[in-house]
């Protein structure tokens, strides 16, 4: 990747934070909430990707050239994908975030090769700030409508390791996601489970203010088979809840987690949900439930769930680092611990 301070975004980044206004810059050519709205209707009708601004945002031709591959659906299309995931994890999302309107109709395609490692990537730029969080106050938490765009600042988001607006990124990225809902929600019905629950993850960061998405996680909850994705579609109603109140959402909740005929995994997970949507105190019987089926073996398997995997820790699996965190928070961190070795 090119050094992105030669990217004109740069000279935006760098102008607020000499103490520029940010509402200066909304809605012109480096706001990426901008351009993924003016990307949109025109997706439609065959928009040239390279009639796209790539070279507005930091190492913007290193995501036109991952989706160029990705779309070609040849072998490239796994490696690729590590490019957009990359982007994120290095805080560096508005790039990754301009190609989610791209992505999504390879995500639907169930004749795509690499529909599932796409799939796995598309809500990366929807999320900020969620790797090793596991609190009750952080975890599943949206600080921004995605339903319009941002207010101009961060929006309690930061800026990204460029210096570009976090918020912008995850805006832009949320908008498109919603505005395709409804063409990813069959693929909760999706044959593969791997598909079921990466659809689940994406569909968590849409707007949903009428219910549609969660009443389809619900509905597919009812008939789904397998542990692994009811643990899934649980945690996804518990996010999408969280960014639109349905107090009935959280007795179902409730619910979930105190049923005993229920598979361990949907009920940690229906646990760690409810946690994060009340404020009440943890009951002495979910207390019980999480530490009598939250072991280290059935902690390593849940890390096969993108809000597990993301909320772990150096040396602590995210559930584990849940249950510490939600209801153990005198117990140390294992992370603080090695780092305090370390000096």
């Amino acid at each position: 990747m090119k050094d992105w301070r030669t990217d004109p975004t740069f000279a935006m980044c760098r102008e607020v934070a000499d103490g520029a206004d940010l509402a200066l810059f909304s809605g012109g050519p480096f706001d990426v909430r901008a351009v993924v709205a003016g990307i949109l209707p025109e997706l439609r009708q065959g928009l040239d990707l390279d009639s796209v601004p790539w070279g507005n945002f930091p190492h913007g031709h290193d995501a036109r050239k991952a989706f160029h591959l990705l779309r070609a659906d040849g072998e490239p299309g796994v490696d690729t994908t590590g490019v957009l995931s990359g982007l994120c994890a290095n805080d560096s999302r508005a790039a990754a975030a301009l190609a989610v309107p791209f992505l999504i109709p390879l995500a639907i395609d169930v004749h795509h090769s690499h529909r599932a490692a796409v799939l796995a990537v598309l809500s990366g730029p929807a999320r900020a700030r969620h790797h090793g969080v596991a609190s009750r106050e952080e975890l599943l938490l949206h600080r921004n409508d995605p339903r319009r765009h941002a207010p101009d600042t961060h929006d309690g988001y930061g800026y990204e390791v460029t210096g570009y607006p976090a918020g912008w990124s995850v805006a832009a990225a949320r908008a498109a996601i919603t505005t395709d809902a409804s063409a990813l929600l069959p693929l909760l019905g999706d044959s593969d489970p791997t598909v079921r629950v990466a659809a689940a993850y994406v569909l968590a960061t849409a707007a949903d203010p009428g219910h549609i998405i969660r009443t389809a996680l619900a509905n597919r909850f009812a008939a789904e088979g397998d542990a692994m994705v009811r643990a899934a579609l649980l945690l996804a109603t518990a996010e999408i809840t969280r960014a639109h109140p349905h107090p009935p959402t959280v007795t179902w909740l409730r619910e979930r987690w105190h049923d005993g005929t229920e598979a361990p995994e949907a009920r940690l997970a229906a646990a760690v949900g409810w946690l994060c949507l009340t404020e009440q105190s943890a009951p002495v019987e979910l207390r019980r439930t999480v530490d009598a089926l939250a072991d280290d073996e059935r902690a390593h398997a849940m890390e096969a769930l993108p809000w597990m995997n993301a909320a772990s820790g150096t040396n602590e699996p995210g559930l584990l680092r849940c249950r510490r965190c939600m209801l153990h928070p005198e117990e140390p961190d294992p992370e603080a611990a090695l780092w305090d070795s370390l000096f």
